[in-house]
């Protein structure tokens, strides 16, 4: 007997459809792409170029002028050393209290924990505003310390909720009651049994966290004074202002060839500023979408 394959075709209707689907997934990945290799081509590109608006797609005059300035400015490597401390230490203390306070949350036997999200989700809506917040961390001595970029923002409410979203929705009572029976502290039970299975929620938690520590600068232009603690992102806001500053005092040419040189500059730092989260996110990218599809998930 012979196999007969049928195939389906598809309408016109549906075939139009797709066209449409992908003409369109084509324009959001151009839109996406196109200011990606146009910061590239500008930093690769002579400061004439640049500023002349020659740039458009590809480097124009290839020149490392902008990168050899970037790096040879001592200001810059020292902010590129503060900005990986505060990111690595900031997001180890930002993912260890996140878990610790997000998984009890998760469990119905916590007494109180109704109440407890209510003042945490409260937060999301009011806040004391800059002035006692800045006050307090005045109280508690952090002003010009690496303590006030690393304790005052290390919890994040939407970061909570998506931990404990998570905690619900992946690890059964059945498992905890079985633990409480074999004896298992709930310490115990959070380092070898949660933590293992939480690894996807974890990784969404740690990219979450280097992101915002790597951006931030506002904190560090409220709460610092010392140059030596500054983040590359304050850095680059003071080099940029300076290049802005000076230019009365020079002459025209003195005062063109600064501010070119500046504009190249600005995007060898995006490019060098973006290293670090792009080297990392290829590295927990599984575990960024597993984590966010389940975490997502209403509790």
């Amino acid at each position: 007997m012979k196999d007969v394959s049928t195939k389906i075709k598809d309408s016109a209707g549906d075939r139009l459809f797709v066209i449409f689907i992908y003409v369109g997934l084509s324009l959001i990945t151009l839109s996406i792409l196109y200011p990606l290799i146009y910061i590239v081509s500008s930093s690769l590109s002579s400061p004439l170029a640049v500023t002349s608006g020659r740039v458009w797609l590809w480097p124009v005059d290839v020149t490392l002028d902008g990168y050899k300035a970037v790096l040879g400015s001592s200001k810059v490597i020292m902010g590129y050393a503060n900005s990986l401390f505060y990111t690595v230490f900031g997001t180890i203390i930002a993912v260890t209290l996140t878990v610790l306070l997000a998984y009890p949350l998760s469990r119905k036997s916590f007494f109180g924990r109704t109440f407890l999200m209510f003042f945490i989700l409260f937060t999301m809506l009011f806040s004391g505003g800059l002035i006692p917040e800045y006050l307090v961390v005045q109280n508690l001595g952090m002003v010009d310390t690496r303590w006030a970029l690393l304790i005052p923002k290390a919890i994040a409410v939407w970061q909570v909720i998506i931990a404990r979203t998570f905690f619900q929705t992946s690890i059964p009572e059945e498992l905890v009651e079985a633990s409480e029976m074999d004896g298992c502290s709930d310490l115990r039970f959070l380092w070898s049994v949660v933590i293992p299975l939480a690894k996807p929620i974890i990784a969404v938690l740690v990219l979450m966290y280097a992101i915002m520590q790597w951006n931030s600068y506002f904190d560090a232009l409220i709460y610092l004074k010392s140059e030596a603690l500054y983040p590359l992102q304050l850095v680059l806001r003071n080099i940029l202002i300076l290049n802005t500053d000076a230019s009365s005092l020079m002459s025209a040419s003195e005062m063109m060839e600064r501010q070119q040189l500046a504009e190249l500059m600005k995007y060898s730092l995006i490019v060098v500023a973006s290293l670090p989260v792009l080297i990392i996110y290829p590295f927990v990218q599984k575990y960024f979408m597993q984590g966010m599809l389940i975490g997502s998930v209403k509790g």
